[in-house]
């Protein structure tokens, strides 16, 4: 049995930007998700109605079943461990990074932890549309850090016209080298983007949960259809093998707009039997390998999720990577299993 890592999701942009209101707004629409949260400063947390045990630098107990924590990032690694111990029971961890601080560094500390119940679950950058080209003036640096992002969110769209929405969208998503551009009101996006529904449950036993049909599970949510409405996924399904050079391939020049790519692989390659469940988030990669079920049939089964995606390049591009590979090619899957972990 293989259990997935927890996915920390790391929330960064310039003061005002409004990943307060995205936190507030997972915190209230969680998915049926247990959510631990690093944040520095509970007094801008929507917390009013919850029962609150504990002080800062401690972990605290939420009435709505979440658990959110105050440090400063000294203590972070230390902090990640506390909440990623089987007995919280979390199933992703959302990092609130401060409005002025280079987030690089938090994503390199999550990268290089040693702690196997920690994955990284992408960066996240909310940009103020309305203040964009201001605090563009005041922090040139933000082009860096939209480049470095792995989503985002140009929020407060409500507060800009159209003509300003497509030239700002146009603009951010230069910026931001291909990577997905998500326009949100008020924080407002749906959960699954970031993380899975029930998670835990599906970490248990990623062998058996995670069918092809929960993949594309959609969540029961009034406003399913508005949260829906800016990114979009594709489903691909093969029952031929796939190359695992050809696969490599793709990864390393997938096309823009996608964030996330999730999944089961079935390899062609002599000897490797073996299932391997695929888990990208911008451009970090990941496998992770189990068994087959005696009764399962051996398919790839993907899920393609982004923003303002080519589909058909999207399938033609997974399409191109199906066929057995070089039966005189010893290494095929040396490439793939540099991102594998057991």
């Amino acid at each position: 049995m293989v259990r997935q890592p927890i996915p920390v999701v790391i929330v960064a942009g310039f003061l005002g930007a409004g990943k307060t209101s995205l936190l507030n707004h997972l915190l209230r629409n969680p998915q049926g998700a247990r959510i631990g949260v690093v944040v520095n400063d509970f007094g801008k947390i929507n917390i009013d109605a919850l029962s609150v045990a504990g002080q800062v630098d401690s972990t605290v107990s939420l009435g709505n079943g979440c658990l959110c924590c105050a440090v400063d990032a000294r203590g972070l690694d230390h902090l990640l461990a506390k909440l990623a111990r089987p007995s919280s029971d979390i199933d992703v961890i959302v990092i609130e990074s401060s409005g002025l601080a280079d987030p690089r560094g938090m994503v390199r500390l999550l990268l290089n932890s040693a702690n196997p119940r920690l994955g990284y679950g992408g960066l996240v950058e909310v940009v103020d549309a309305a203040e964009f080209d201001a605090t563009r003036r005041r922090h040139p640096e933000i082009d860096q850090h939209l480049r470095f992002a792995d989503l985002v969110l140009l929020n407060k769209i409500n507060r800009v016209d159209e003509s300003d929405q497509r030239r700002l969208a146009e603009l951010v998503r230069g910026l931001a080298d291909g990577k997905p551009v998500l326009p949100t009101d008020h924080g407002r996006v749906d959960p699954t983007l970031l993380f899975e529904r029930e998670a835990g449950r599906e970490r248990q036993d990623i062998a058996r949960q995670m069918s092809f049909d929960e993949l594309l599970a959609e969540p029961a949510d009034d406003c399913r259809e508005h949260l829906h409405a800016a990114y979009e996924s594709v489903e691909f399904t093969a029952d031929s093998p796939v190359d695992p050079r050809a696969l490599i391939r793709f990864l390393d020049d997938r096309p823009a707009g996608i964030y996330r790519m999730k999944g089961q692989v079935h390899f062609g390659a002599p000897g490797r039997g073996q299932k391997f469940t695929l888990h990208t988030v911008g451009d970090f990669l990941r496998f992770y390998r189990t068994r087959w079920r005696r009764d399962e049939p051996r398919r790839t089964q993907l899920v393609v999720i982004g923003s303002g995606l080519d589909r058909d390049r999207v399938r033609s591009g997974l399409t191109a990577c199906l066929g057995e590979p070089d039966r005189s090619d010893e290494h095929s899957m040396l490439d793939v299993l540099k991102y594998t972990r057991s």
